[in-house]
């Protein structure tokens, strides 16, 4: 077998293969002896049909049978023989083998960038030191004092108002007929001003008393979520049944006895405001991290393979699909398609690949490795945040070996990234103002 590799590019190469007509022959005769053994044709003994007559039926499905036969057997070998580390599948267009000589054909491959030593020492880091704001804590007391908000019916004599939750029946028309994507329903609630249906339909509820019918005209906009009455003019008869005001409770210690956890008012802030100083650290961490390959990214330049960044690709969109699955949703009620998510997030997979293949280049070079007590803490830190028994993670992990080997590779990127932040210097500041007013998570 003869193997002659051309570049395309740094991580993109052509193995032309061809192999000896003597080898293409004997799998043709190996291939017509197991034919001549079970074939049953008509007017010839099982095991007695000749040769010609065996060509003349099963020419097309032998040489075709014999051709994927001998790229199985032969790619393996010429990957091997031409040291290349390939990634991805191989792109393969056979010739159908005849027979009539060698059998040549060429195998499209992409290939792991080889990268030079990464210099990651010296970087200039600047860490943002968020502090909590009394604006913050406030805001956080007041999402949980809407929580345990509760509806009370309306006692004193007036029409309704923003703010106000108001239970309706209504039905939609479109040229005086009723129409099917806004059908009758009875006894809807919502609350004023939020825009469950539109915003322009709340408007015209404003001012309503109980018991009162209207007629509501409003136009769904072109981008409207729900796309069969996007852009339509549509009339509703409104009837509303009643009005309820928004009672909020205290700010108290019975406040905190409510959320079920607390004692007391000040163990409540304690709480929040510790959530909040842990995702402003965790966003500094993010902050740096993004610096840090900032700097690479300008430092270290290769090609990297379209394999790659396709398979990171659709690691995204499925994790955009699953998202919308949760939230009740899907990619067609959102107008999308996966089409249109893979243009958006393409240069984020492509960042996301040169990320790992850094870290890679950098676990490599600085010989690091994983001791047990790395990887139990791996575990640990792997049941901590998905709030599970360490023994249950730990069988997850090992029901496979790739599972492991992942665990591994994540344990060792996040060992090069420290070691990165380690040999830098960092500079403590302090946030510009519409950073501070940014609310942690």
């Amino acid at each position: 077998m003869q193997v002659t590799v051309e570049d395309l590019s740094t991580v993109k190469k052509v193995l032309h293969i061809e192999i000896p007509q003597k080898v293409v022959v004997g799998e043709l005769d190996k291939a017509y002896k197991d034919l001549k053994k079970n074939a049953k044709v008509k007017g010839f003994r099982p095991g007695k049909t000749p040769r010609t007559v065996l060509e003349r039926l099963y020419k097309k499905d032998v040489n075709a049978d014999v051709s994927s036969k001998l790229i199985q057997k032969s790619l393996i070998d010429a990957l091997k023989e031409a040291e290349l580390n390939i990634v991805g599948r191989p792109e393969v267009e056979p010739p159908i083998a005849d027979g009539k000589g060698p059998y040549k054909y060429d195998a499209t491959v992409e290939i792991e960038p080889e990268i030079e030593t990464v210099e990651f020492k010296g970087l200039t880091l600047k860490k943002n030191l968020y502090k909590v704001s009394a604006e913050e804590m406030d805001a956080q007391l007041k999402m949980l004092q809407k929580n345990l908000a509760q509806q009370k019916t309306l006692e004193e004599d007036r029409p309704a108002r923003e703010g106000d939750f108001v239970l309706v029946d209504y039905e939609g028309f479109k040229d005086g007929k009723p129409f099917a994507e806004t059908q009758k329903t009875e006894n809807f609630t919502l609350k004023i001003g939020d825009g469950p249906i539109l915003k322009e339909f709340d408007e015209q509820l404003i001012g309503m008393s109980a018991g009162e019918t209207r007629e509501v005209k409003v136009h769904f906009p072109e981008d409207y979520f729900n796309n069969k009455v996007a852009g339509l003019e549509v009339t509703f008869n409104v009837k509303l049944n009643g009005i309820r005001e928004v009672v909020l409770p205290a700010i108290d210690d019975e406040f905190a006895k409510d959320l079920g956890q607390y004692e007391t008012l000040k163990q409540l802030k304690d709480e929040i405001r510790n959530n909040l100083i842990k995702g402003y650290e965790k966003r500094s961490e993010q902050e740096v991290q993004e610096q840090v390959f900032t700097a690479l990214f300008e430092k270290v330049n290769f090609e990297v393979p379209d394999s790659l960044i396709d398979f990171e690709l659709g690691g995204i969109i499925e994790e955009v699909e699953r998202t919308l699955t949760y939230h009740g949703s899907s990619l067609e009620e959102r107008s999308l398609t996966k089409e249109d998510l893979a243009e958006k997030y393409r240069d984020t997979a492509e960042k996301q690949v040169r990320r790992r293949l850094i870290l890679k280049k950098i676990v490599k070079q600085e010989n690091l490795t994983l001791s047990d007590e790395d990887l139990e803490n791996g575990y640990k830190d792997m049941a901590k945040a998905f709030n599970k028994p360490v023994e249950e993670i730990k069988n997850f992990y090992k029901q496979k070996d790739s599972n492991i080997e992942f665990l591994k590779t994540s344990l060792l990127e996040k060992k090069a990234l420290k070691l990165i932040i380690e040999n830098s210097s960092q500079e403590i500041v302090e946030p510009e103002l519409e950073s501070k007013n940014t609310k942690g998570e």
